[in-house]
């Protein structure tokens, strides 16, 4: 009963923990096949790698190894240990492999199915041929053998038809070979290129029969025979093109598919053209001077037969005209082809585009792509090839003219070269904007030898010429300028000359205005390839004919002057009049001297008896000279400015002669030297000096002088002496006056033209030498005029007496008591010799013009002399006193008077500086001072006179002391 009740309190127990039991279950089944499953991932992860190898490793082997491997004595525990852990390594993997195969087994069951299939319906395909052969065998016994015959034969048929067609093609194909060799003959090469292509096209349809094999190697013969022929075609435009001969090679090359090809070696055979036209050219002309045939100039290089041993000096222009010409006949052609296809490109690509808008298929739109692209590429080939054809022809004429020492050559002749060559060098920059620097560098090296050869002659021969000269007046029209003389003819070929002459003639001409109406547009002159491309050569142009030079005036005068001067002369010949006679007399009672009222009427007259510019034979050429050396300019930019310096090196050797031969022969003194030079002049006389004249004491060669100054002495001229036909002392023609004025006026003409040329000038020299041009001008040019003052100083200082007058100035008594009214003596002395002046003035006015500057320089120079002889000869007085200061006064009044009858010069020179000097005298001690500091321009002589005859008369000795000592500090600041 107990155990009862114990079994059903257990039961009732059990029952009211049946849902708890069972979740503890679950939970606990769950964990422990986590737990299951965690040992045997961590078993199957134990596994080492080497178990991973393939299926011969043995792992009883390995295991054993590792004992083996072990210690030495085996622990039976750490075998039991490995042994369990291969034992849960094995039992995880078989689990593993189980659970593997049961995951998959629906997979294998589903393939297996398959398979199974598969094999019942290869069993229905073998029933299937199973009735197809049947039926096929019941089909081979339901035909005859007659039937298939019938076939067999309609197909033969067949077959020999088309066998015949084949044949005819053939045996036009075997006779394509005459025609092909007919349209080549006729030049026609588009249309034979076109029959060999199709010929081609054929033969490869055919390409199956023996015999087409040889027809297709004789047609890819034939062709390359074509193309070779059409080669030479192509070169034969380089020198002779013709548009429709280069039209048909152009389409013979667009069917070939060589476009471009094409444009290559057109350009090769340019340059082929270039070099043997050039190279047969020299050749001829070297054989023709070599009169023999015993050298073969054949194998010669070209720059070697350019030699002058080769080419003989008047050959020499010949040849190289006949070389321009045929290299212009090359660049005219290529000028002509980028011409043709620049004219075909535009038609070909409105034709393209026409053509796209009423086909829009891939085929067309890629052929005009194509087209395009070819167009493109010759076009730049062309313009590329431009620069590479004018090197070629600049290099053969740059070897051409160095090969030949020029410096041998006339001046026209070597003008004629540079012509040439400045022609083919416009030509050449309207072929490609090219400067040619090659043929510029060429011709600079040989003008640069040449001129200094050739300027170095002209200045040895000026100085001849100089030395030689009479200075006579050389008679030329009164319009005469440089461009009469025929060395000018290049300005007045060109559009430059009636604007410079126009702007020359206007009496406001200046060098600003001249350039500005040089500068002036006008109408611009058509290219060489335009007024040449189809006829003539720029090279056949012969020059103008000489229009000759009419500058030359009868006996110095013009046709219409010459009825007007006769009877000027005639009223003014008086030379078989005695010289008594001619003398004007002296009032017997005044002592005054008349003036005669008609002689500066006379002196007018003849002076203006001819307006022609005055200059000699040597000032002629120097100014042809000019146009030779400006003609050089011309045509050879490059060295233009140093053409510049020699033309001013001709002009500063004309100065320095003049000077030299007429205004260093009077040793005036310092003040009255000062009137003559100015600063300027001085610098520029000795810039001359130092850079062009050779010292007299180094006229004789020195061989152990070094290199460097031989060569200085080569560039520098010896120093002129006047010839001795020249009188500069006789009295009677005022010391050469009219060689004076011959010399000094032709100078003046010579600088008036130079400055005439300057904006020409300056149009051909480098603008950053423009200085030196400016500089020469306004340092040089203007100076010519201003050496009449020391030239005319010298005849104004010898043909009046002034040591005389002074002598008669100090016999003169100053301190006289009385009032004077009537004037000194030495003043009507003075006069008289002022009128002899004025006398031979009007003498040798008959011979030559004297220009109103001149007449105003020889009186400037007379009275300024006057004028200090009056002031040198009043500081020589011992003693003064009022009174004679008054007469002083009254001296220089009456000089005054009589002078301006004399003269017409207004204002009289230095009028202040006599009447200030007398002035003086009447100033106190300390206005003296200061009137000493601030009068410089009188001598140390003429101030101690005035301070010892003047204030030194009323004031004592030591204020006198003290104005000698301000006199002597002043003198000791002008040195």
């Amino acid at each position: 009963m107990g155990r009862k009740k114990s079994n059903k309190h257990s039961s009732k127990n059990a029952g009211s923990r049946i849902e708890p039991t069972t979740s503890f279950t679950r939970d606990r089944s769950w964990s422990h096949e986590h737990t299951e499953i965690v040992k045997c991932t961590f078993a199957i992860d134990s596994i080492e790698e080497v178990y991973y190898k393939d299926d011969s490793w043995d792992p009883s082997k390995h295991e054993l190894q590792k004992l083996h491997d072990g210690p030495e004595k085996l622990s039976l525990e750490d075998i039991d240990k490995d042994r369990n852990r291969l034992r849960r390594q094995l039992a995880a993997v078989s689990k593993k492999v189980s659970e593997l195969v049961l995951e998959n087994h629906p997979a294998y069951a589903q393939e297996l199915q398959r398979v199974m299939d598969l094999e019942t319906a290869l069993q229905g395909a073998n029933v299937i041929c199973i009735n197809g052969r049947r039926h096929l065998e019941i089909a081979k016994q339901g035909f005859t053998t007659a039937s298939l015959g019938l076939l067999a034969n309609q197909r033969k048929r067949s077959q020999l038809l088309g066998l015949m067609n084949s044949l005819r093609t053939i045996k036009t194909l075997q006779r394509t070979d005459v025609r092909l060799r007919e349209m080549l003959e006729e030049e026609d090469y588009p249309g034979a290129i076109q029959l060999c292509l199709e010929c081609q096209k054929a033969a490869s349809i055919f390409r199956h029969y023996s015999c087409i094999s040889d027809l297709s190697s004789k047609l890819q013969d034939t062709l390359e025979m074509i193309e070779e022929q059409l080669d030479v075609a192509l070169s034969k435009t380089c020198n002779s093109f013709d548009a429709a001969h280069y039209e048909k090679v152009q389409t013979a090359y667009r069917l070939l598919g060589k476009t471009q090809t094409a444009m290559d070696q057109l350009h090769m055979h340019y340059a082929s053209a270039i070099h043997n036209t050039a190279f047969q050219i020299v050749l001829g002309y070297v054989e023709l001077c070599s009169g023999t045939g015993d050298t073969n100039f054949q194998k010669m290089q070209y720059k070697d037969l350019c030699t002058d041993k080769h080419i003989i000096t008047e050959s020499y222009i010949p040849c190289l005209m006949d070389l321009c010409k045929a290299l212009w006949g090359v660049m005219n052609s290529y000028h002509k082809t980028m011409q043709w296809h620049e004219l075909h490109d535009s038609t070909n690509q409105e034709t393209a585009e026409a053509g796209l808008q009423f086909s829009t298929s891939d085929a067309t739109s890629s052929i005009n792509i194509e087209a395009t692209f070819n167009q493109r590429y010759v076009k730049q080939k062309l313009e590329h090839g431009l620069a590479r054809i004018w090197q070629d022809v600049q290099q053969k004429v740059k070897l051409y003219l160095l090969g030949t020492d020029l410096s041998v050559f006339k001046f026209d002749d070597f003008l004629h070269v540079l012509d040439l060559v400045n022609k083919l060098m416009l030509i050449g920059e309207e072929f490609c904007n090219s400067k040619s620097e090659g043929l510029q560098d060429s011709i600079r090296k040989q003008s640069i030898n040449y001129f200094k050869n050739y300027h170095r002659s002209r200045m040895d021969e000026l100085r001849m010429f100089l030395e030689n000269e009479a200075w006579e007046l050389c008679p030329v029209k009164s319009n005469f300028t440089i461009l009469n003389l025929q060395e000018f003819k290049f300005l007045r070929r060109s559009g430059l000359v009636k604007k410079l002459s126009s702007a020359m003639s206007s009496p406001q001409s200046s060098p600003a205005k001249l350039a500005e109406t040089r500068d002036r547009p006008g109408d611009a002159p058509q290219g060489f390839f335009v007024r040449y491309g189809d006829h003539g050569n720029p090279f056949d142009v012969h020059q103008d004919e000489d229009d000759g030079e009419d500058v030359m005036a009868t006996n110095g005068y013009d046709e219409d002057e010459k009825e007007e001067n006769t009877y000027a002369d005639d009223d003014s010949d008086d030379s078989d009049v005695p010289e008594e006679l001619k003398q004007d007399f002296v009032d017997e009672k005044t002592g005054e001297t008349p003036v005669r009222r008609d002689s500066r009427k006379k002196y007018d007259k003849s002076r203006k008896f001819n307006n022609a510019p005055i200059l000699t034979n040597t000032t002629l050429n120097v100014l042809r000279l000019f146009g030779k050396y400006m003609q050089m300019m011309n045509v050879l930019k490059p060295i233009a400015f140093d053409v510049v310096i020699c033309m001013s090196q001709l002009f500063d050797y004309y100065l320095f002669s003049v000077y030299s031969f007429f205004a260093t022969d009077l040793d005036l003194q310092s003040a009255a030297a000062d009137w003559g030079l100015s600063n300027k002049l001085k610098t520029t006389l000795k810039r001359i000096n130092d850079n062009l004249i050779l010292p007299e004491d180094s006229m004789m060669p020195n061989l152990q002088q070094p290199v460097q100054q031989v060569e200085d002495r080569k560039d520098k001229v010896p120093f002129p002496h006047v010839s001795p036909v020249v009188d500069l002392t006789g009295t009677q023609n005022l010391y050469g006056l009219a060689e004076r004025v011959v010399a000094t006026e032709s100078l003046v003409f010579l600088a008036d033209q130079f400055e005439f040329l300057q904006p020409q000038l300056e149009s051909v020299i480098p603008p950053a030498k423009k200085a030196f041009l400016q500089q020469f001008y306004s340092q040089t040019i203007s100076t010519a005029s201003e050496l009449r003052r020391p030239v005319y100083r010298v005849v104004a200082a010898k043909s009046v007496v002034y040591d005389h007058i002074l002598q008669l100035m100090a016999n003169v008594k100053w301190d006289i008591k009385d009032i004077m009214s009537q004037h000194s003596s030495y003043v009507d002395v003075l006069l008289r010799e002022l009128q002899v002046f004025s006398n031979k003035l009007d003498q040798v006015g008959r011979h030559v013009p004297i220009p109103q500057p001149v007449y105003n320089v020889l009186w400037e120079h007379c009275i300024r002399l006057a004028n200090r002889t009056f002031v040198e000869g009043f500081a020589s007085a011992k003693k003064c006193s009022n009174e004679g200061r008054a007469l002083m006064q009254l001296d220089f009044q009456q000089f005054l008077m009589k002078l301006e009858k004399l003269t017409d010069l207004r204002p009289i020179p230095d009028r202040e500086f006599v009447e200030v000097y007398v002035k003086a005298y009447y100033l106190t001690d300390a206005d003296m001072e200061r009137w000493i500091r601030d009068h410089r321009e009188y001598s140390t002589k003429q101030l101690t006179g005035l301070v010892m005859c003047g204030v030194g008369s009323h004031i004592n000795k030591k204020a006198r002391q003290r104005l000698l000592a301000t006199i002597e500090d002043m003198e000791k600041l002008k040195r």
